[in-house]
């Protein structure tokens, strides 16, 4: 079976070891700390190395000085010196951990921070792609998994390795070679054998992953649309799919954790086997009198000293390779560059009229359905133009190049004169302001919401534009008035209350540019007017593009475009429209006989 994540990737594939060589650029902000970190490192191997050779002298000499009468402060000094190295050992590696900590730290933070700026200059394809919950997951597994390669292969891997060479020449001086030979053979099986079950069950990790991930973004996808559910009465039906998707989770949880139990049975195994052959070595040259009764005693620590990190080793590998899968798929996403990208020498937008202009665009979302066809209309400065047609003519895609969520196919967009393509995108989304159909709040107080649309607002402005968008009644009557959270994507506030929302942050912002995207649509005729009102004062002297459903609502309008099936086939003012008796005054006639009916 194979297994594919929102990237792409199969189960089986292998993950690129120079992902480690990646960190690097996020340690360099404190090389300091990382030199002295592994100067640390050696002198705690260094202590840790030299504790058995204690050992063994103070074996030796109470076993050769047995019966005799023994000078007690030797044996004491010995004994110090060996409580000394072990102390030692542990302090230098507790102050290497403290030193590199801030290291570790403050590179998961600039990973973080550069992953959730990536994201937002994603373009709005890549998102609407995208299930929120597998990417989450995704960043979440990638950050720790940098943690932990960050700490474990420069202070787990290293040294143990460096250990091993320290132990072998150690024994290779003090003894004969028989027993750096037994040692080596045993580490390259062990190594060897970790290695290859290791790669072999990596896929079943990146399976485990992958349906984690399928079965978070099921979860939290449902959750959002807990509305949704309840009208539809699906319960038991969301909780089967979710059910469904925990099933493979668990089949792949359940593979993992069966090749897991094989390699630690391995493992265990060759390390078993290492043990009898060297101590049984050990135990013939102390029969023959060839090493001393301390020998022995030092060669069993060395032993229990390198096997027990070594049997670590095998964790850590594994743990590493599970952690190079995650960081990889994390600067994977960091490696996809956005498809929306300034020029290297675009200019910040100038607005000094707010000319708006379309000339012969042609836009599709997918090649084998274009949306727009040779659209060619203007919006000169300060005026309205609205576009209406029915659902699917395009006219929300019209805003959404005006914004540059998407770049024309062919043709160009100017404002004042200047292509948007060789504008930056920050100045042009700065000068305009979009009141959306559909308006998302963030689960936090109203107040926070209203001032949204321009953070660094005084509380005055800020309720100003509450006034301005006919919502300083509704906020009053609330117990906790502007503190009031409003839920998740705004879930405690009506439609008609979110839109208004939406028009203050608008006009807290101050735009030249306006886009009303169906911006009265949830609202009640009452408020409709009040609003409409309000947004008649706003688009005053700004240029403003109106994308519109109800008719009634843009009879002001300078200009009327309607559209068909991507194409204009209609342009004038309202009284115009309605007299040439075309498809404009057929949708008018249309909708006020649904509102009589």
């Amino acid at each position: 079976m194979r297994a594919y994540a929102d990237n792409d990737y199969p189960a089986d594939h292998k993950p690129d070891w120079k992902v480690i060589a990646g960190l690097w650029p996020y340690l360099s902000e404190f090389r300091g700390r990382v030199v002295l970190a592994l100067v640390l490192l050696v002198l705690a191997k260094l202590a840790t190395v030299a504790t058995p050779v204690a050992l063994k002298y103070i074996v030796d000499y109470l076993d050769q000085t047995r019966g005799e009468d023994v000078l007690l402060w030797i044996p004491v000094l010995l004994v110090v010196a060996y409580g000394g190295l072990r102390f030692g050992s542990t302090l230098f590696s507790e102050l290497r951990d403290a030193v590199f900590a801030r290291v570790a730290e403050r590179a998961m933070r600039r990973i973080s921070l550069r992953v959730f700026r990536h994201l937002h200059q994603r373009e709005l394809s890549f998102h609407l792609d995208r299930k929120t919950g597998g990417l989450a997951r995704d960043i979440e597994r990638g950050t720790t998994g940098i943690s932990f390669l960050l700490r474990f292969t420069l202070f787990n891997i290293v040294p143990t390795l460096l250990e091993i060479l320290l132990v072998a020449g150690i024994l290779l001086v003090a003894f004969n070679g028989s027993y750096v030979l037994a040692i080596l053979v045993s580490v390259v099986v062990y190594v060897v054998f970790s290695v290859k079950v290791t790669e072999w069950r990596t896929r079943f990790v990146r399976e485990a992953n992958a349906r984690d991930n399928q079965s978070n973004s099921r979860a939290v996808d449902s959750l959002l649309n807990y509305e949704t559910v309840k009208y539809f009465n699906n319960e038991r039906y969301e909780a089967t799919l979710y059910d469904r998707d925990l099933e493979d989770w668990e089949k792949a949880r359940l593979k993992n954790r069966l090749s897991l139990a094989t390699l630690n049975a391995g493992q265990a195994l060759i390390i078993g086997i290492a043990l009898v052959v060297i101590m049984s070595m050990a135990v013939r040259e102390v029969a023959a009198g060839e090493i001393t009764l301390g020998d022995f005693t030092m060669i069993n620590a060395y032993l229990i000293q390198l096997f027990i990190p070594l049997n670590a080793l095998g964790f850590v590998y594994r743990e590493i390779r599970q952690a190079l899968v995650n960081v990889e798929r994390l600067f994977k996403l960091l490696g996809d560059n956005p498809v929306i990208v300034d020029k290297p020498d675009a200019r910040n937008l100038s607005v000094e009229k707010g000319d708006v202009r379309f000339e012969h665009v042609d836009f599709s979302y997918r090649s084998n359905r274009p949306i727009l066809k040779d659209v060619s209309f203007g919006i000169p400065a300060g005026t309205t133009l609205a576009v209406v047609g029915a659902s699917g003519a395009g006219k929300s895609t019209l805003a959404r190049l005006l914004f540059r969520f998407f770049d024309v196919d062919n043709g160009r967009i100017l404002i004042d004169g200047q292509d948007l393509r060789d504008i930056t995108q920050d100045s042009l989304r700065a000068a305009i302001g979009v009141v959306p159909q559909d308006t998302v709040l963030f689960n936090d107080t109203l107040y926070r919401n209203l001032a949204y649309g321009r953070p660094d607002a005084s509380e005055e402005e800020v309720y100003q534009a509450a006034r301005m968008a006919n919502l300083e009644n509704f906020i009053h009557s609330l117990p906790e008035g502007y503190e009031t959270r409003v839920g998740e994507r705004g879930l405690k506030l009506s439609g008609g209350e979110k839109q208004r929302v939406a028009i203050a942050r608008v006009i807290l912002k101050n735009p030249p540019l306006l886009i009303l995207d169906e911006a009265t649509s949830s609202l009640d005729s009452l408020s409709e007017q009040a609003i409409l009102g309000a947004l008649r004062e706003v688009s005053r002297q700004r240029t403003t593009l109106v994308i519109a459903h109800r008719l009634s609502t843009i009879r002001d309008a300078d200009t009327i475009l309607v559209m068909e099936a991507g194409c204009i086939v209609e342009t004038g003012h309202h009284a115009d429209l309605l007299a040439r008796n075309g498809r404009y005054a057929r949708l008018w006639y249309q909708q006020h006989q649904n509102d009589e009916d």
